[in-house]
């Protein structure tokens, strides 16, 4: 199972990740991103990849277990 890691020091907020899964990744009221599902279901791998590859700032990154 694979499980997202976020380097906040380098996040912007820029909301890539949350226009590509939105179930997985949220930009609240404060501006700051939140991932809503840590591991996430193998059907929502592709939209998180798709999300993990497009981030701006290279934030995002898949990790086993």
């Amino acid at each position: 199972m694979m499980r997202i890691v976020v380097d906040y020091d380098r996040c912007d907020s820029h909301g890539v990740c949350a226009d590509q899964a939105p179930e997985v990744f949220e930009i609240r009221d404060d501006d700051l991103m939140y991932v809503l599902v840590e591991r996430p279901a193998e059907e929502q791998l592709p939209l998180v990849e798709t999300a993990v590859r497009g981030c701006p700032k290279l934030a995002l990154s898949l990790r086993e277990k």
